[in-house]
């Protein structure tokens, strides 16, 4: 089939020679040119006029008919309109089921652009945050939901956070509002009941605290008992001596477990911000030093603490003081006899850092994901055994969320390892000289 080009060139050419023919039989060659060339030029033109009118109507079915290059044009037009349209009922295929997929999620989905106005929302949306289609589309989100703590997360919110509000339909709801970036300037809010989660979480809380109260005047009882008869000194309290100190040991775990547990359960009940107290920390790891070596005994640990002078924090000593003492027992209870144990606490350019460095055990790295969660144990023969109750890095990492602080944990098995707790610059109080470190060591 010959190129719709060379038919072109070709009828072209054919017209030229034609005008020449005709001029020179009537002796008017320049007259008949042009007469020629108008022809074919009114010929192109009234194409062209086909062609626009045909793309304004958008009619598909009245394709013009065209000889030469302006048929292969038509038909390449046509072609395209028609492979457009198919990709248009593609996509309002594909659109029209992620619209029926996302108006059944549970989960209330909006839509915003860049100015936060509302471009698109699911049936949930209506229910939980009380949108209405008809007027609300278009509208700035901030503007119908103005819960202060939603106007803040809008505009403020980091990568991955999360903001747990009532619903504006009804406060007994909570939400569990996220914000996601996607495409050219456009967010997805996604917004989730959680009230039954939270209704099961504070359960929990209750339960625990409620049993943990209860347990401690038994608990200190029985404690108290035995060690009257520990200390008696008569002869049936000799004959049952081990019988005795294993029921002390055990009631003494409990009793640790129990503490433990008020604590975690105060610290997920206090929503409130941890008080913004002076904590001299450089005495308040002193004191842990000590507590450390008491622990030791005679497993002669080399405990050693290097502490920057007069570098202070904001926050709340108790639960600090539970945190650092945590981890520092942690380091204790896990490094054998006669291993070295290392507390620093110094400060840089990205604030200040408490950091443990042990000669202990170590930790396989699979663990080290889990070993915030309550009663998580690495090996729990041994955990029991050194006298751990499986929630003092829980407690950590309640205590660090409190301060807006970040664990981290270095650790190889045979190696030991380093936990260390990192602070933002603003919890800084003072600065103390950078040369003017207290050390001690054992």
């Amino acid at each position: 089939m010959p190129s719709p080009w060379s038919s072109e060139f070709w009828r072209a050419f054919g017209i030229l020679l034609l005008a020449l023919l005709l001029g020179a039989i009537f002796d008017q060659i320049v007259l008949s040119l042009w007469l020629g060339l108008g022809g074919y030029f009114i010929w192109h033109l009234y194409n062209v006029y086909r062609l626009e009118k045909w793309l304004r109507t958008g009619k598909t079915r009245n394709i013009p008919e065209g000889q030469g290059i302006w048929g292969e044009v038509f038909h390449l037009l046509y072609q395209r309109q028609q492979k457009h349209r198919q990709r248009k009922r593609a996509l309002e295929e594909i659109l029209e089921r992620f619209n029926e997929a996302t108006s059944a999620l549970p989960d209330a989905t909006v839509v915003l652009s860049g100015t936060d106005q509302i471009t698109w929302f699911n049936d949930a949306a209506a229910g939980l945050l009380g949108l209405h289609s008809a007027q609300d589309k278009g509208q700035r989100i901030d503007n119908l939901l103005r819960h202060p703590d939603f106007v803040n997360f809008l505009h403020h919110s980091q990568k991955g956070e999360v903001l747990r509000v009532p619903s504006p339909v009804d406060p007994a709801i909570t939400l569990s509002i996220r914000v996601v970036t996607y495409g050219r300037d456009q967010r997805l809010l996604v917004a989730r009941d959680i009230s039954q989660q939270q209704r099961l979480e504070q359960m929990r809380r209750d339960f625990v605290a409620n049993v943990s109260h209860e347990l401690r005047t038994p608990l200190t009882v029985v404690s108290g008992f035995l060690e009257t008869l520990m200390d008696s000194g008569d002869e049936c309290a000799a004959k049952w001596q081990r019988s005795l100190d294993l029921m002390h040991q055990q009631s003494g775990r409990m009793q640790h477990i129990v503490a433990d547990l008020l604590m975690l359960s105060r610290l997920e009940m206090d929503r409130s911000n941890p008080p913004k107290d002076e904590v001299e920390v450089p005495a308040l790891l002193a004191a842990i030093r000590e507590d450390a070596e008491l622990l030791s005994g005679d497993k002669g640990h080399q405990v050693t603490l290097q502490a920057e002078a007069g570098l202070k924090l904001y926050g709340a000593e108790r639960e600090l003081y539970s945190a650092f003492s945590n981890i520092v027992a942690n380091a204790v209870r896990y490094t054998p006899a006669g291993g070295d144990i290392d507390i620093r606490w110094f400060k840089d350019d990205s604030g200040a850092h408490f950091s443990v460095r042990d000669t202990g055990i170590g930790i396989p790295v699979e663990h080290l994901p889990r070993l915030t969660e309550r009663f998580y144990r690495v090996d729990v023969g041994r955990s029991r055994e050194a006298g751990g109750t499986g929630l003092g890095l829980a407690i950590v990492k309640h205590v660090l969320n409190r301060h807006g602080g970040r664990l981290r944990v270095e650790s190889r098995p045979g190696r030991g390892s380093v936990f260390s707790c990192d602070f933002a610059p603003d919890r800084i109080v003072g600065n103390g000289d950078a040369d003017a470190d207290t050390a001690a060591s054992a």
